[in-house]
């Protein structure tokens, strides 16, 4: 009896500690000044895109037409070979211009040749869509690493906003950018991405995907908010850091009226596409 009690009492205090370290993981920055005005906007999910009347995703046109509605922006950055800043999603632009390419190999002058579809406009470069919202509303500006140079596109993406007017915050997947901001940029707002990595196909390795669905990299990055993939927020690591230190959180991406009215209700942060909320 003495030892089964004995083993039974070990048992509670590892669980103990183990819910203890779990939680102590998951604890982010509290309280950093600057949430309470970009959480006034709404977000519209690379601009406000309507590739059928000739607005594409992430392009001058549509971060314009976000301005005109009084939205803010999510959008999309990726350093070139010359150190050029561009507004893309994807790495390859076969999706967004029709060609196979690689936006962190070419550089500004051979943007003109990748005219994204359905319009006459290129590839933007980040300083000519801080120029569209200098002094209007928020963004949300992504970090697209790629090959190890997340301090590089950090640096430089920082040094385009040094004399930016106007709110914005930082995110990204990559939690190399989080560290960079946390130790170089603390007073940046920083958002750590994630989403459920084991539902969806990509190149994680298992114990990456598992780390990151569960936002267990937190205590090394301290981020401001949580942009989680909207479908995937059940999820116990966020549930936790909610309940016990009320993170901010962003969801996206929103498709419908009725979603984005209900994680309004809840308080949460919303980046939107395919519809103008009213």
């Amino acid at each position: 009896m003495k030892k089964a009690a004995a083993a039974a009492l070990a048992l509670t205090s590892a669980a103990a500690i183990s819910a203890a370290l779990y939680a102590a993981a998951l604890s982010p920055r509290r309280d950093f000044p600057g949430w309470d005005e970009l959480s006034q906007y709404r977000y519209a999910h690379r601009g406000l895109h309507d590739l059928e009347n000739g607005i594409p995703e992430n392009s001058i046109s549509a971060f314009r037409a976000a301005v005109d509605h009084g939205f803010g922006a999510e959008l999309d950055v990726h350093l070139m070979r010359d150190g050029n800043l561009a507004v893309v999603h994807d790495s390859d632009l076969e999706r967004v211009t029709g060609k196979s390419a690689r936006i962190e190999e070419l550089a500004l002058e051979d943007l003109t040749d990748y005219p994204l579809s359905g319009s006459g406009e290129c590839v933007p470069l980040f300083e000519q869509v801080l120029e569209v919202f200098s002094g209007k509303t928020p963004l949300i500006i992504e970090l697209k690493t790629s090959n190890g140079n997340s301090k590089a596109l950090t640096d430089a993406v920082m040094e385009r906003l040094r004399s930016y007017q106007g709110p914005y915050c930082i995110e990204s997947f990559d939690p190399h950018v989080l560290m960079v901001l946390r130790s170089s940029y603390p007073d940046v707002i920083r958002g750590q991405l994630s989403e459920n990595f084991l539902r969806y196909k990509n190149n994680l390795p298992l114990p990456a995907k598992t780390v990151m669905a569960n936002l267990l990299t937190t205590f090394l990055t301290k981020p401001d908010f949580i942009a989680y993939n909207h479908v995937d927020r059940d999820g116990l690591s966020l549930r936790t850091m909610k309940k016990l230190y009320k993170v901010h959180e962003v969801s996206w991406t929103i498709r419908d009226p009725e979603t984005l009215r209900a994680l309004e209700a809840e308080g949460v942060q919303t980046i939107f596409e395919g519809f103008i909320p009213d």
